[in-house]
């Protein structure tokens, strides 16, 4: 009896520690309110430690820089520069998802407690799964894009993402119900809403995408599980009157790096233009981070950063806490600062023909000839197109270097 006298008093203890924090530990719900009153939800995890772990699909993002103060909380992702403030209680934050430097605000909602990321009442009488021949902006000849949509369906549930000629939109998370599907994902730089009709025997898709509450606009699909979108390595060249890169920009610390430097002579050389505002540059750095722990010796990586941070000290605490959350062992360098014009971005790289994103990565061999152009990142949701890149990206590297 005193044993189990013993058990029941430790358990209260501990019951009533997990309690005894500004927020409720376990599950919560956010979502993010658009001008016109549709919702980006997204789901997480508030844990006994006093971080959270937002979740979308397989992905899982560990944020750990949350601070209270009074009755407010300040949320901050490892890496990006957006926060969520706002006022809370034991199960309820009511604020905003900020971005400073872009100037944009979306209101926000968060909710303690198990609940579903998109609330259905009907069974699918549509099957989304497979490959999905997309445009977006199609009525625009300024906006319009391709895309390939890559789906998972499981009763109700839908996964998956849309690979682009510049990237991917990260992991998608939603719903099917009856011909309608909902898809969002929030990752601490970009919130995103894709909703759709799926009609003509699951053949065709028609809807509209949000990105936050400052873009929309429509998009269009067709089933075609042969489609493939144009090689990323044929997008961005070296112009005929170059044969080779050449830049020189300045550490973190000020001091200019340049291709000529000792630490790249007679090495393979892979050149990042990347943003520490850009979700697909993040993981094309977590893979070149752990790319670099066993690479061989003759190869060297270094990134040029184009930042919208107004100022260059905000630039350089941007890359100062990309480079904290990441563990990145090789140098960044700041290209640019006060906007990411790939235009402008283009006038300091003269030789290459256009950079049409962020991240490009260029490989350059032990002669300094640039041997290769990638375009974009195929990120970890695009799921067999990433292991892919990865096999691709080691096994043309690994050949450069032997030669």
């Amino acid at each position: 009896m005193k044993y189990l006298a013993f058990i029941i008093t430790v358990l209260v203890l501990v019951s009533c520690k997990e309690e005894s924090g500004p927020l409720k530990t376990g599950p919560w719900r956010a979502v993010l309110q658009l001008d016109d009153k549709r919702e980006i939800p997204f789901l997480l995890e508030y844990k006994q430690d006093s971080s959270f772990v937002i979740i979308n699909a397989e992905e899982r993002i560990d944020v750990d820089d949350v601070t209270f103060k009074n009755d407010s909380v300040f949320i901050s992702h490892p890496v990006f520069e957006g926060t969520i403030k706002g006022t809370f209680t034991k199960d309820s934050i009511k604020g905003a998802f900020i971005k400073p430097n872009k100037g944009r605000t979306v209101p926000i909602i968060m909710t303690s407690g198990r609940q579903a990321r998109f609330d259905v009442d009907a069974a699918p009488n549509v099957i989304v799964t497979g490959t999905w021949e997309t445009v977006f902006s199609p009525n625009s000849q300024k906006d319009r894009y391709m895309a390939k949509g890559i789906f998972d369906q499981k009763g109700n549930r839908l996964t998956g993402t849309f690979m682009t000629t510049t990237g991917d939109y990260r992991y998608l998370d939603g719903v099917v119900e009856n011909d309608s599907i909902k898809l969002s994902t929030f990752d601490g730089a970009h919130a995103f809403l894709f909703e759709a009709k799926v009609t003509n025997g699951d053949s065709i898709m028609e809807g509209i995408f949000y990105s936050g509450n400052h873009w929309k606009e429509p998009f269009t699909a067709k089933r075609n599980e042969n489609y493939k979108l144009p090689e990323a390595d044929s997008l961005t060249s070296l112009k005929k009157e170059y044969d080779s890169l050449q830049f020189a920009f300045p550490t973190i610390k000020g001091d200019t790096v340049s291709l000529r430097d000792k630490r790249f002579k007679n090495k393979v050389v892979v050149v990042q233009l990347m943003g520490t505002w850009c979700p697909n540059c993040l993981d094309e750095t977590k893979f070149l981070s752990e790319y670099y722990k066993n690479k061989p010796d003759n190869v060297e990586i270094v990134s040029l950063a184009f930042e919208y941070a107004p100022t260059r000290e905000k630039a350089v605490q941007a890359i100062k806490k990309l480079k904290k959350a990441v563990e990145i062992p090789y140098p960044i360098l700041l290209a640019q600062y006060g906007n990411t014009s790939k235009q402008q971005a283009n006038q300091k790289l003269p030789m290459l023909n256009q950079v049409l994103s962020y991240p490009t990565t260029i490989f350059i061999d032990k002669m300094g000839t640039v041997r290769k152009i990638h375009t974009g990142f195929t990120g970890p949701a695009t799921g067999k197109e990433y292991e892919t890149f990865k096999n691709e990206f080691e096994r043309f590297t690994e050949l450069l270097a032997k030669e």
